[in-house]
């Protein structure tokens, strides 16, 4: 059996980055390791998790792009849906967000913005697709 168990960001300041998806979509602090390198926010099956730089380059010896570029984002992004687009765009925002994209309506009827974390990692804010 394999399952898809976490996506984890590499970040400045692991507790600090945590905070900001703690506060803006309401997910509880699984748990953060005692030298706030690691942690874990309880999302369903698959948890958003958070590595340090630093633990991040123990780990992977070849090296990575870290999210820095304040001007355009990674080629992905995490997804989060709501009812309340415009809501949730303006608490990420005041959170510490950046508007990316502002809220579009898709041909099938799905509102979508875009923002940019604290870490410059992007973010979507949707409805559900009906």
């Amino acid at each position: 059996m394999i399952k898809f168990k976490y996506v984890i960001l590499y970040v400045e300041d692991v507790e600090k980055s945590m905070d900001f998806y703690h506060q803006t979509f309401d997910m509880a602090i699984k748990f953060i390791t005692p030298e706030k390198d690691y942690g874990e926010l309880l999302t369903g099956e698959t948890s958003l998790s958070f590595a340090s730089l630093n633990l991040a380059s123990s780990n992977i010896k070849q090296g990575f792009l870290s999210s820095k570029s304040e001007e355009k984002p990674f080629g992905i992004e995490l997804g989060f849906a709501t009812d309340d687009v415009e809501k949730l765009v303006d608490k990420a925002v005041k959170n510490g967000a950046v508007l990316y994209e502002d809220i579009a309506v898709k041909p099938w009827g799905q509102k979508v913005a875009y923002i940019k974390d604290p870490d410059h990692y992007l973010v979507e804010i949707c409805t559900e697709i009906q």
